[in-house]
């Protein structure tokens, strides 16, 4: 009774918590359009919806390690394991500015799609050869503009806690643009969100780890294998 009372809670405030983001976002955006066109602002909101979101959940244990390894000043193509939504809840613990690169069917999603647009994070539809594309596009114009961009290069979420195979794409970016990558570990987010059942019974201890970046300064086009190889063992 005790687990199905504080279930119910937790999910009344994280859906009210959602949406009051939506309405602060929604403001800033409207008042602050002519001077945060990358909307840091209004990205900078989510730093406490996460904060917030952990607070309140005493079934989450979240630890955080390497910020060390984070220089705000520079811009990085982010790339990390993907095991669930929950994975999103953490990376905002960097206090990173950056741009997700995230399917289509996340900004489908009332409310929560409506804080991705508003954010102007950057939508892939999965096996549209034109939108991928488009993706690649998008995300160097963000990397040139000192912003940078999250990709979980395993395209989905994993089936159990190894590591998938990783795509090419994020690492043929980051040599192109010439911005180091920034290895990110999430451990833990698999059952943080109840799945068959609303109820939250076990306490998950859940990590966000970020390494040293990795330079890509003076790598040629065809070092992606290595590069990417080189992230791959570094999260498994």
């Amino acid at each position: 009774m005790k687990q199905s009372i504080s279930s119910i809670g937790i999910w009344i405030v994280g859906a009210t918590l959602i949406i009051v983001l939506f309405l602060v976002m929604a403001f800033l955006s409207l008042i602050l359009y002519p001077f945060d066109k990358k909307r840091r602002i209004v990205h900078a909101q989510c730093f406490w919806w996460a904060d917030a979101l952990i607070a309140f959940n005493p079934y989450w244990d979240v630890q955080v390690g390497g910020l060390e390894n984070i220089d705000h000043k520079r811009t990085y193509v982010v790339v990390s394991n993907h095991q669930s939504l929950a994975d999103i809840v953490l990376m905002y613990k960097t206090k990173m500015q950056f741009k997700w690169v995230a399917k289509d069917a996340l900004f489908k999603i009332p409310i929560l799609g409506w804080n991705m647009r508003l954010a102007r994070h950057i939508r892939l539809k999965r096996g549209n050869l034109s939108s991928i594309k488009r993706v690649y596009k998008e995300a160097g114009g963000w990397l040139r503009k000192k912003v940078s961009v999250v990709f979980f290069p395993e395209g989905t979420r994993s089936d159990n806690d190894g590591i998938g195979e990783f795509q090419n794409g994020a690492f043929k970016l980051a040599i192109k643009e010439k911005v180091p990558i920034l290895p990110v570990l999430i451990e833990g987010t698999r059952n943080a969100i109840p799945k068959g059942s609303w109820r939250f019974t076990t306490k998950r201890t859940c990590a966000i780890k970020v390494f040293p970046p990795i330079e890509t300064l003076g790598l040629a086009a065809s070092d992606f294998i290595r590069l990417r190889e080189q992230v791959k063992v570094q999260l498994s």
